[in-house]
């Protein structure tokens, strides 16, 4: 049974895990969720009190490039399950494990829409990876293979109606018309988000926002 939780109550648990064996903390949610917001946060904290033993890895730096979802004639559909290299992902995660080695991982660049590649080193002084993305605890192959390499799964629950809003609002950011906006809403985030609701296995623990 999950354990609902506030950051502060995140920030002790997740402390406890520093310094030790390499572990990996699973941060998942909805689109507009607040993943990275989150992870950022807590990564800030955890650095304060133990520098360098804190490291990121996003989850969106796993997109497809467009000119593959393109020629799988997904493109209008990107940010959902299966526009992800999650074999890359899984493949990044065991070479993190091993803790032999700095591992190069990719970032997304959202102004760009685009994955960057090795713009982020993790060194194998890092004990705790925050790893963060919408469906990291997806009860779908070939999500369901990560599942084992999490020591640690977090889920964020925000309420639909607040996680249009903000959708909304990051989309007005980024100057995409009205129809732009209701299709990315209507087409994608928002049934994206009940996927990940729906569709992901309970959480170790679940902050409410």
């Amino acid at each position: 049974m999950s354990t609902h939780i506030t950051m502060e109550d995140l920030h002790a648990q997740v402390l406890q895990l520093v310094g030790g064996d390499r572990c990996f903390v699973a941060v998942a949610g909805a689109p507009g969720s607040g993943k990275s917001t989150t992870v950022e946060t807590l990564w800030a904290q955890l650095e304060r009190d133990a520098p360098r033993q804190t490291a990121i890895l996003p989850m969106d730096g796993f997109h497809y490039d467009d000119s593959v979802l393109h020629k799988m004639g997904r493109r209008p559909w990107k940010g959902a399950p299966d526009t992800f290299d999650v074999g890359g992902l899984r493949s990044v995660l065991q070479r993190l494990k091993a803790r032999d080695e700095t591992v190069a991982v990719p970032v997304f660049d959202r102004a760009l829409e685009i994955s960057r590649g090795s713009a982020r080193l993790i060194d194998p002084t890092a004990s705790v990876i925050l790893v963060e993305g919408n469906y990291l605890l997806l009860d779908d192959q070939p999500w369901s293979n990560l599942h084992p390499l999490f020591d640690l799964k977090v889920m964020i629950d925000v309420p639909e109606e607040i996680l249009t809003q903000r959708l909304k609002s990051r989309w007005e950011y980024f100057d995409l018309t009205e129809a732009e906006i209701l299709q990315k809403l209507e087409g994608n985030d928002l049934p994206n988000g009940r996927t990940v609701r729906e569709k992901s296995v309970p959480a170790d623990l679940v902050l409410i926002q």
